[in-house]
């Protein structure tokens, strides 16, 4: 017997268009909307819906729930990181980062990544599947759910910063900022959505031209083609010359500022000569620098760069009137911090990380 698809899943017009076909109104398909984004795990629960038509929902259709299978709070308080169980047991990692004008989540886009980073934890072991637009949302909604069960606020901004690359999977991330953006249901601003790229330059055109304004964010992680290539492997596709024209487009089409993502990585691309180079780079459109001092991950043989060398970088991106922040540091005993989420399996007893 072939698996009930999982509603989560179904564009709005997707969902219409089933809703008539079984029979009713067009609108059934926004209360429903409305119930799953409150995170209803049952069709009997949508109390507003006649109960015959609640039972041939659960006939045709599931709703597919993510399983929490544990929460990391970090020592700061400011993050907890919740590892989520997929139906196929491969298990995901989204982040909850604490601020004062509200909680943001980092979700992920895959179950793994083959970018290839090569100071990235997310892309030990490779891509194994890419997530749903379904399961993007159910990271949402079980988050919300986790944050009010602990008289927490929901959450108020998106990065789709976990593992993956939101990009590579484009199809199901345009849907699901589509998704998560229904006023029927989480209703959450595209402006409140931040999506990152390593740079495929084909598919930033292309969001450019969605029509979508969320904020992007561009890691760029080096200020030439020569040093990119050495922890980049998508530099050997797209310069960064390219990378920079697409970024020019996507601000013109949207106008929003771009953000420049840059880990900073001992005795690689952290000299004052990098930083003038990246000024350089990135000059003559509204941007913003946003300098990340690497977290190490195990296993991997990058070394995060001294104070005194992150300092002078930054100074040096002022001093050419680069506006800049520091990322905070915030998860990294937790192991979610930026380049530390992996992708994992659950075996039944015990979640395996994929460096074995």
């Amino acid at each position: 017997m072939a698996e009930k698809a999982d509603i989560l899943d179904f564009s709005l017009e997707e969902l219409e268009r089933a809703v008539e076909d079984l029979g009713q109104p067009a609108y059934r398909a926004k209360q429903i909307v409305k119930w799953l984004h409150k995170g209803v795990g049952h069709f009997d629960e949508m109390t507003d819906l006649p109960q015959a038509f609640r039972h041939t929902l659960h006939e045709q259709f599931r709703i597919g729930k993510l399983q929490i299978l544990e929460s990391l709070h970090s020592k700061s308080g400011y993050a907890t990181k919740h590892l989520f169980l997929l139906s196929d047991h491969n298990i995901i990692e989204c982040v909850v980062i604490r601020y004062k004008y509200g909680n943001t989540l980092c979700l992920s886009t895959q179950v793994g990544c083959r970018m290839g980073c090569q100071f990235c934890a997310s892309t030990i072991g490779g891509l194994v599947r890419n997530l749903s637009a379904g399961e993007m949302l159910s990271q949402v909604i079980e988050t919300n759910r986790l944050l009010e069960e602990n008289g927490e606020r929901r959450i108020g901004h998106l990065v789709l910063m976990g593992s993956g690359e939101p990009l590579d999977n484009y199809k199901n991330t345009i849907e699901f900022m589509k998704m998560v953006h229904l006023p029927a249901g989480i209703n959450m601003s595209y402006r409140n959505i931040t999506l990152s790229t390593c740079g495929l330059v084909p598919r930033m055109f292309e969001l450019a031209d969605e029509g979508l304004p969320v904020t992007l964010s561009v890691s760029l992680h080096a200020p030439n083609d020569n040093v990119r290539k050495l922890i980049m492997p998508v530099a050997s596709a797209y310069s960064v010359v390219d990378i920079i024209k697409a970024s020019r487009y996507y601000y013109e089409k949207t106008g929003r500022r771009i953000t420049f993502e840059y880990t900073l990585i001992k005795d690689l691309n952290d000299r004052e000569e990098h930083a003038e180079e990246l000024a350089e780079l990135i000059k003559g459109f509204p941007n913003h620098v946003n300098i990340i001092p690497l977290n190490e991950v195990e296993g991997l043989d990058f070394r995060r760069s001294p104070e005194r060398s992150i300092q002078r970088f930054i100074q040096v991106l002022k001093s050419r009137g680069v506006e800049v922040t520091r990322r905070r540091e915030l998860g990294f005993d937790i192991e979610g911090a930026c380049g530390q989420l992996r992708r994992s399996f659950y075996s039944g007893s015990e979640s395996q990380h994929y460096e074995r």
